[in-house]
């Protein structure tokens, strides 16, 4: 099953688009019937799903790590050794792992909670709870009681990205589908956001431990 937005307007063609979150809108001329825009996104549905894999795949497909002295980390967008951000001496593998992970948790932890304050006066809202977790498929998410998550690998991102993912799950808040609406109210505050998304599409790998 392939599920969609719809956007409506002044437009001569029915048009398919695919973020890079994965997220697909159907853009289509005032009064497009349902059966026309259920019959495009059936002829584009082996395309749709080969490229939600693709996006698939590209996020969860971790880069091997070299866990040394001259192993290099992203850390708010900037490469790092290993010894620049954790201790190293005397540890094995799977210490510098676990410890190198802490650090991006508690990272990430430290910069949304810095930021959040900023976004969240711009846009008048305010989270039940933010909390920091593990996930291979989502940079952040909303929940319906306000509840927001964000991916502690975001502390690999730069701060202007991380800003990004921050403003989209606050605009969640108020505006729960990836509608019209939605879309404006982000570029209300990040008039550049899809920079941002290309950003993690093309770096979100490499984001990885």
């Amino acid at each position: 099953m392939i599920t969609c937005n719809v956007q409506y307007g002044n437009r001569k063609k029915l048009s398919i688009h695919i973020d890079p979150f994965g997220f697909i809108t159907v853009k289509a001329p005032k009064g497009t019937s349902e059966e026309l825009i259920v019959s495009a996104i059936e002829s584009k549905g082996k395309w749709i799903l080969e490229k939600i894999h693709a996006i698939g795949v590209a996020r969860e497909t971790p880069k091997a790590r070299e866990y040394h002295t001259q192993g290099k980390f992203l850390h708010l967008g900037k490469e790092c050794f290993l010894h620049e951000l954790i201790e190293i001496n005397e540890l094995d593998e799977e210490m510098l792992k676990r410890n190198l992970k802490k650090f991006y948790i508690n990272s990430c932890k430290a910069v949304v909670g810095e930021r959040i304050k900023i976004y969240q006066k711009q846009l008048k809202v305010k989270p039940k709870t933010i909390e920091i977790i593990e996930s291979r498929i989502k940079w952040g998410s909303c929940s319906s009681d306000r509840n927001l998550t964000f991916n502690y690998r975001l502390a690999m991102a730069p701060i202007e990205v991380i800003d990004y993912v921050i403003i989209h799950e606050l605009c969640h808040i108020t505006h729960m589908n990836h509608d019209r609406s939605f879309w404006r109210r982000v570029g209300s505050i990040m008039p550049d956001y899809k920079e941002k998304e290309a950003y993690l599409a093309r770096h979100g790998q490499s984001m990885s431990l």
